[in-house]
């Protein structure tokens, strides 16, 4: 019967379909040598394309004949066992030459082969797989005890071939068991990876992790196609490999690279090589490491492709990797990299809905939050700040309310909960409140017992905590306030006084909001001088890195001591930065106050006008509180906000101009009428400020240019000061010894 092709198949598959000899069958043939006493025997195994893996005994000794030009041992070997596998049965011959089952060919003509006898080999199903053959060059006459002989041991050699194949197919299983378990392991360990992931830069470091620890890359990068459709950039250059120039960071669609034909095509492409992927893309040719291997870019699919706009399953970004050697062609590897692009494409669509619902949210917090009203004399400034790991909004809430030029409101509190509920009952509390402060004369206990008191009665059950600080301007104290404030469970506030020192108001708390309505509550006093910051804040700016609530407050004073010349416009934020940094895992609002040192000025001519004069210290230091200086002033003469700021802002650039290229003594000076504001810095030196070119690449030199912009008229003045107010007594009085210098000033005009 003729060879099963499926028995050859299944020799394949388990490994004896190699051509490489085989000890334990060559065991065997020796044995048939010694026992059967023959020159020459062999057991031949077939597998597909008639390879025998064994290792026939003395068989080439058989003729003493070379070894055909036209043929192979391995065909000698299969047409000498070919008889018996497709007889399937004990072919025995005294003499092959006289024997019609054997027609003349190579085996007889080339091996010299006269007597004959081979016995089947059969695989676990009983199929005829190969032969066990004895030969000599000499008619024989075989006895029935040594063909007995040769039975059994073609018996064992089909033991020993099931044996084989058992064990090799063990192996099989064990590795694929392994293999799957490696897989399943690795697409855990993503899954886990990346359902921390929130944000795109978290995508792109889950990807470079793994990508060189699951998947032995060398270098991984993450490119997301813009939102125009266009084009593609990649995240971030920090994990892409060296040389890579910042100028190939972004590409557009149509150009003859292979991330923009991985967008194209939403195919895989892998190159074993570095000539293999410039041969390919010759415009990266140039930008590529020579140094490195194989390469693999991988297609990023948006399940839904709604977080991106485009069609579902549709082509967000591509996945880079690269090998350090050439010739990686593990489909096992390419398999889990195309996992890792999968498993990208989710989280990004994930973070992108996060973060959607997070600018939602955000937008409701801050909607509900009032803009802080224009007081005289005072300085206010607010910021919240929502957490930057999460889509829920909190309860954190500021608010002022003036209720005239000498007295106000303001007050900041926290709503229990982070949620949408949270957010919508903080805007009903705030409100409430706000109302209360405007309707209700009467001290800060008083507002947060009717508050309470509301809270209750309305239905709105809301539980938190607030401070309520009241403030009114001490008639003849030199622009100081009284500060009243009563607390409901709330972080103490805080003062920055002009010696640069922080006090805690830390008098006793009462209760938080929400638990007995009808409690009563207590007002505290303090008071708060020109110079000075008030600043009330919530719990979010001190749980986030401290220990105890001590811990905290101490940090958050000594940062703020730090701060003390930072405008006021920009301490909150500057604090919320500081002590929170990047990872901000709760809602933060700060309020801050400052009463400004502006009093009447001496020289006065009517009100609104002014005419003062401030000297500067020769040190960048000095350059805050000039500038608050300046603002106060030009507040306490009534100057439009806007307008304060444009003034602020050229008045900045000439006392940085001066404190860095003048010289001592530096002075500034204010004049402030009806119709403009003039604005003019003096230093002890006489060369003029020199503008620079309008290039990007330059940090400073932009003050001259400022002034041409945006102020009404500006200009340089020359003096020298002969009057011997600046000269140390051996030089006053001596003509040579005059002081020479100039004053840059510029004027705005005021509104109507």
């Amino acid at each position: 019967m003729p060879t099963d092709l499926q028995a050859l198949n299944d020799l394949a598959q388990v490994g004896l379909g190699t051509p490489a000899a085989d000890d334990a069958f060559g065991r065997f043939a020796r044995l048939v040598r010694r026992h059967l006493g023959v020159p020459a025997a062999a057991v031949v195994i077939l597998a597909d394309g008639g390879i025998a893996p064994t290792d026939p005994d003395g068989l080439r000794r058989a003729g003493d004949t070379a070894e055909p030009e036209d043929g192979s041992p391995d065909r000698l070997r299969t047409e000498l066992a070919m008889p018996v596998i497709e007889a399937d049965a004990p072919l025995v011959a005294e003499d092959i030459r006289q024997d019609q089952r054997f027609s003349p060919g190579a085996v007889v003509r080339e091996l010299g082969v006269v007597a004959y006898a081979g016995f089947p080999v059969h695989d676990l199903r009983g199929r005829p797989i190969g032969a066990l053959v004895a030969v000599d060059e000499n008619a024989r006459t075989w006895s029935a005890e040594a063909l007995a002989s040769l039975e059994d041991l073609a018996s064992a050699c089909s033991a020993e071939a099931r044996l084989q194949a058992e064990r090799e197919r063990a192996r099989r299983v064990q590795h694929a068991a392994v293999r799957a378990n490696r897989r399943s392991r690795f697409l855990l360990s993503l899954s886990e990876a990346f359902a921390g992931a929130q944000s795109v830069n978290d995508v792109d470091a889950v990807i470079a992790d793994i990508g060189t620890t699951g998947i032995g890359a060398r270098y991984c990068g993450l490119a997301l196609i813009d939102t125009d459709g266009r084009g593609i950039t990649y995240t971030s250059l920090a994990h892409v490999e060296p040389g890579f120039p910042a100028s190939f960071r972004h590409a557009r669609l149509t150009d003859d690279r292979p991330i923009c034909e991985v967008v194209r095509t939403g195919k895989p492409l892998y190159y074993s090589s570095d000539d293999d992927l410039a041969a390919t893309f010759p415009e990266v040719a140039a930008h590529s490491n020579r140094g490195l291997g194989a390469r693999a870019f991988l297609p990023v699919i948006s399940p839904s492709g709604t977080a991106f706009g485009i069609r579902p399953s549709g082509v967000v970004g591509v996945v880079t990797f690269v090998w350090e050697r050439e010739g990686r062609n593990d489909q096992d590897v390419f398999a889990l990299g195309a996992a890792l692009a999968q498993y990208a494409g989710d989280a990004l669509e994930r973070a992108w809905l996060l973060d959607e619902r997070r600018r939602a949210a955000t937008t409701l917090q801050r909607s509900m939050l009032s803009r802080l009203p224009q007081i005289a004399h005072l300085d206010l400034a607010c910021t919240y700040s929502p957490a930057t790991r999460s889509d829920q909004v909190g309860g954190d809430w500021y608010d002022a309310v003036k209720l005239d030029d000498e007295a106000s409101i303001l007050m900041v509190g926290d709503v229990t909960g982070h949620d949408m509920r949270a957010a919508a009952t903080m805007g009903q509390l705030r409100s409430l409140l706000r109302a209360l402060a405007w309707s209700h004369d009467a001290a800060p206990s008083e507002l947060l017992r009717l508050l309470d008191k509301a809270n209750d009665g309305l239905g709105l059950h809301a539980s938190g905590t607030a401070v309520l600080v009241r403030l009114d301007r001490v008639k003849r104290g030199g622009g100081a306030y009284e500060v009243t404030w009563a607390s409901a469970g709330h972080p103490p506030p805080l003062v920055l006084r002009q010696d640069g020192s922080v006090e805690r108001l830390d008098a006793r708390s009462d209760m938080m909001l929400g638990v007995v309505p009808t409690i009563r509550r207590t007002d505290h006093a303090t008071l708060l001088r020109p110079g000075e910051t008030l600043l009330l804040y919530t719990d979010g700016l001190t749980e986030q890195r401290s220990s105890s609530d001590d811990e905290a407050l101490s940090g958050l004073e000594k940062t703020l001591a730090s701060l003390a010349d930072t405008a006021t416009a920009a301490l909150p934020i500057t604090l919320v930065r500081r002590i929170i940094g990047q990872e901000q895992h709760d809602d933060v609002a700060v309020l801050a106050v400052r009463v400004r040192m502006a009093a009447v000025p001496e020289h006065r001519s009517a009100p609104g006008t002014a005419r003062v004069e401030r000297k500067v210290a020769d040190d960048l230091s000095d350059l805050a509180p000039a500038r608050l200086w300046i603002d106060d002033m030009l507040e306490t003469c009534g100057v439009p906000l806007a307008q304060r700021r444009t003034i602020t802002l050229l008045a900045s650039e000439i006392l940085t101009n001066a404190l860095d290229h003048g010289s001592a003594p530096i002075a500034a000076e204010l004049d402030i009428d009806p119709g403009r504001v003039r604005v003019g810095v003096r230093d002890g030196s006489p060369a003029r400020p020199q503008p620079q070119d309008e290039d990007v690449r330059w940090f400073g030199g932009r003050g001259t240019q400022l002034l041409e912009r945006l102020a009404s008229r500006w200009g340089v003045e020359p003096f020298e000061d002969d009057d011997g107010a600046e000269l140390d007594d051996a030089t006053r009085g001596n003509p040579r010894a005059r002081r020479q210098g100039k004053t840059v000033w510029f004027e705005i005009d005021r509104e109507a």
